[in-house]
């Protein structure tokens, strides 16, 4: 397995506390602001798998399932789930949680496809990736649907 990493090898968390200078008029975090630390946590898991500089290629699904609110804390987790020569997919989890009650939930769910670049900013070749846990399976064996979906979604604007 030379040419292989554990998709574990990607993973990445970060812990964001929502401020009131991130929210709307509800008090709830401004969706803007939540894709932006999507994009950041995807990108940072591909540099670590990539071992280098990467670009995002499209955002493929975002899913707001909950709310969250000045106080709140977001902790987000990336994993690289599905490569491709240059590419990388990356699945992004974002729980919502209550401090002061422990309760969390989850808020967002994504993929972001990644595309390691060189010094001139053409894409380079990445590893392959394997998983180890059953969660990890489930997203492994799913991503070949999920790139052809990408596939045809550009084939039909391309027409």
């Amino acid at each position: 397995m030379g040419n292989t990493v554990p998709m574990s090898y990607s993973r990445t968390h970060q812990t964001r506390l929502i401020m009131p200078s991130d929210t709307n008029h509800h008090q709830s975090i401004f969706g803007g602001q939540v894709l932006r630390y999507i994009d950041e946590i995807a990108a940072l898991a591909a540099m670590k798998h990539s071992k280098g500089e990467v670009v995002t290629a499209s955002i493929d699904s975002v899913d707001f399932v909950s709310s969250a609110y000045a106080g709140d804390v977001l902790e987000l987790e990336s994993v690289v789930t599905c490569t491709g020569r240059s590419s990388m997919e990356v699945y992004v989890r974002v729980i919502c949680r209550d401090l002061k009650s422990g309760a969390e939930r989850l808020t967002t769910e994504s993929f972001v496809t990644m595309v390691a670049i060189d010094e001139q900013g053409k894409p380079r070749e990445v590893l392959e990736i394997y998983p180890e846990t059953e969660t990890e399976r489930r997203l492994f064996e799913t991503g070949p649907m999920r790139r052809e979906h990408r596939k045809m979604k550009r084939e039909v604007k391309h027409r």
